[in-house]
């Protein structure tokens, strides 16, 4: 089988790359940049950008299987803070890659959507009721993000409907782990909170944005790549939800983060800083019914290889700063 993985420098791309690899498939990667923190085996790498539709129609050429990861995204702050940027940068991808697959007659396309896509007012408390995948209508998302998710959703079965294109569309639920983005504004909860915590001397103070009480569910990369794997090779075209469905608090992660590092340390929370919604988490009946998957990764192990990967980040950056003085 002959893949095409769009992001493939990204935190789940670069995952993915490998995984498929071990898997036995040739694989031709295509991002914006040409480094990431995992060292990827690809077959082929392609440095360009999706937003130009020849170049969507070049990478696609050829191939059986595409699986559409890139995006323009980040953690809370930066989805709350840039809204035009997300949506033109996005749809432009989504629609190219759409269109060059069509053209190309692409054996199977997948695409990365999120649980960004739910309603705002099914997430009002943090006891939430975990969202099924027919609650994203009548449709209301918290986020330009999530509204450009849904309308990409919608695109993706337009092109089924109408050209017969063979998709899948699959609704991440916070997917976290080790070789990913950790700092700079674009890094999501827990490896926000796993850098704080390895840059946080023993016996000092951690800032969590919000009360701490808002929750959230999250899966880790490899039980990720194993439902993707999982979902791609079903016949099933309808969107699947791939997430935990173990709620757990900021508060509730952070203190498990400082568990795991075995430091003593506080919290404090700024108010002031945006938190998203109130509840957030995943039901994952229809995918173990349609799949026979669920997760298998624990909080505390995959915390536990996210937080030593990051700690080993911190304490190299710490090094080349002290060589540099």
């Amino acid at each position: 089988m002959k893949v095409l993985v769009t992001g493939g420098k990204g935190f789940i791309g670069s995952h993915l790359v490998n995984y498929l690899r071990a898997k036995g498939h040739w694989v031709r990667s295509v991002d914006m940049k040409k480094d990431c923190f995992l060292k990827t085996n690809e077959n082929s790498f392609v440095q360009e950008d999706l937003r130009t539709p020849e170049v969507a129609d070049y990478v696609v050429k050829d191939v059986d299987w595409v699986f559409n990861l890139v995006a323009n995204i980040g953690g809370i702050g930066f989805i709350t803070s840039v809204k035009a940027d997300v949506m033109r940068d996005n749809v432009r991808v989504n629609t190219n890659i759409l269109e060059a697959c069509r053209k190309n007659d692409v054996k199977r396309l997948f695409f990365s959507s999120s649980v960004s896509v739910y309603p705002r007012g099914l997430q009002l408390n943090p006891e939430v009721k975990p969202l099924k995948e027919c609650d994203a209508f009548p449709a209301y998302p918290d986020s330009a993000y999530g509204w450009e998710k849904l309308f990409t959703e919608l695109m993706m079965q337009a092109y089924h409907e109408d050209y017969g294109l063979d998709i899948r569309i699959a609704r991440f639920h916070n997917i976290y782990g080790p070789y990913g983005t950790y700092k700079g504004g674009r890094e999501k909860a827990p490896a926000a909170l796993c850098r704080k915590v390895a840059e946080t001397p023993n016996g000092g103070t951690i800032t969590i944005w919000g009360d701490g009480e808002q929750t959230r569910s999250f899966l880790y990369i490899d039980d990720a790549v194993e439902a993707i794997y999982k979902f791609m090779q079903s016949d099933y075209t309808e969107p699947l939800n791939i997430g935990s469905d173990e709620l757990i608090s900021i508060n509730e992660l952070a203190d498990l983060i400082i568990e795991v590092s075995g430091k003593h340390l506080m919290k404090q929370h700024d108010l002031s800083k945006p938190q998203g919604v109130r509840g957030r988490n995943a039901d994952l009946h229809l995918i173990e019914k349609v799949l026979d998957w669920k997760p298998t990764i624990s909080y505390r192990k995959g915390l536990m290889k996210t937080y030593r990967w990051i700690e080993m980040m911190i304490g190299q950056e710490v090094e080349v700063k002290k060589k540099k003085l």
